[in-house]
């Protein structure tokens, strides 16, 4: 059997002539050989390979415009390895920030140890909510969703966790349930056009877990419907993106009466977070 090294610096190569990050690369080993994370791939340079004709199927995969969670159908998200297929959109880093960033908040508003009413909506892979779940063990999440192939997927994640799931459209079902909510986390679509996508993402993952659409605004009929679900003060996290600030907040004034708001920017200075203290 060649060695990992050799596969590697081999790999490395061919990925250059596609224009294919060396990351992409080292993520694909690890979860071949079964490493623990990708600095395994130098750190067991010398160790000969186990699956190398797995690792070139994944390769040809990856060169014909597939992501490597997709390829691999595996994800990390906050040191949990959740399982992601192409009914999911792949759980992102900035989506961790969301998660931390509630961590940080939650005191402000909730004694976190205490037990509180949580919604995912728009659940997806399950990420937010399995997240959550372990940050929190005795809040009472559901976690919901449309699709019932994204439903699929989270139930996969979310297996040996308390998390209920629910399947509808925004607040529906959480509604029909009669059911009374502290906090709500959303990561709704918000790209505003294909055109600001990047290909591996606009030729891969969910339209409808993707791009915002006027018609099925997804923020306008949560907080639309917000007072239905209302326990008492709320505390509200969206991931959000560029181009839709205005909406937002003349959607909160038409809707949440008393509230106050912070939109967060990233690292690149764009808008990408929205905190909502709803009294």
């Amino acid at each position: 059997m060649p060695k990992v090294d050799d596969v590697y610096r081999a790999a490395l190569k061919q990925a250059a002539q596609h224009e294919i990050e060396g990351s992409d690369v080292r993520y694909l080993l690890m979860v071949a050989e079964g490493f623990s994370s990708p600095a395994d791939v130098i750190y067991y340079r010398d160790r000969e390979m186990k699956n190398p004709d797995l690792f070139d199927k994944w390769m040809k995969e990856r060169i014909e415009g597939r992501p490597v969670q997709y390829i691999t159908h595996y994800a990390s998200f906050l040191l949990h390895n959740l399982y992601v297929d192409e009914r999911v959109l792949i759980p992102r880093p900035e989506t961790e920030f969301l998660v931390s960033e509630i961590t940080e908040r939650i005191s402000d508003y909730f004694d976190p140890r205490n037990l509180l009413m949580v919604a995912d909506i728009g659940t997806g892979s399950g990420a937010i909510a399995r997240a959550l779940s372990t940050f929190f063990p005795k809040w009472i999440i559901f976690a919901s969703d449309i699709s019932k192939g994204a439903l699929e997927v989270a139930r996969k994640n979310l297996e040996g966790t308390h998390v209920e799931l629910l399947e509808g459209d925004t607040l529906e079902p959480f509604i029909k349930k009669g059911l009374k909510l502290d906090i709500l986390v959303a990561n709704p679509p918000y790209v505003l056009s294909k055109e600001e996508a990047e290909p591996i993402v606009r030729d891969n993952e969910p339209d409808r877990a993707l791009y915002f659409q006027d018609s099925n605004n997804v923020y306008e009929k949560i907080f639309k419907d917000i007072h239905e679900v209302k326990k008492g003060p709320m505390f509200l996290a969206f991931e959000i993106g560029p181009g839709i600030e205005e909406m937002l907040i003349s959607c909160m004034n038409k809707y949440l009466g008393k509230h106050t708001y912070e939109i967060v920017k990233d690292n690149l200075g764009l808008s990408r977070y929205l905190f909502v203290d709803l009294e």
